[in-house]
């Protein structure tokens, strides 16, 4: 039987119990037949409009990736893969030209 992939940690090692699901690599468990609104996260670009996976957003600022000499220019486009629950970062895009970056959603606006 195949379970959905966990939904903090896209882990795919999930197992049951009783109704629940549980994620051994994060801890999470939850019920997959409820619909919560709580464990979506908001994220916003620089503008103040609400992002969502899948969307295509536009850099609104030169950025230096860190670790590289490469600096992603002003008007780089990026397609959001997911959104996480970070610090730093917010975003994981696919940016044109640079591969998987992670990115702030205060430097984006959407496309």
């Amino acid at each position: 039987m195949s379970f959905p992939p966990c939904p903090k940690c896209e882990s795919e090692f999930v197992y049951p119990d009783q109704d629940l699901l549980i994620c051994p690599e994060c801890a999470y468990e939850w019920n997959p037949n409820a619909v919560s609104e709580e464990d979506s996260i908001l994220v916003r670009d620089a503008n103040g409009t609400q992002l969502a996976e899948g969307d295509k957003v536009t850099l609104i600022k030169d950025l230096k990736v860190k670790g590289s000499s490469m600096v992603l220019k002003i008007g780089t486009k990026a397609l959001i893969r997911r959104i996480v629950d970070g610090k730093d970062h917010q975003l994981d895009c696919k940016v044109d030209g640079a591969g998987e970056i992670m990115v702030t959603a205060q430097f984006v606006k959407k496309a």
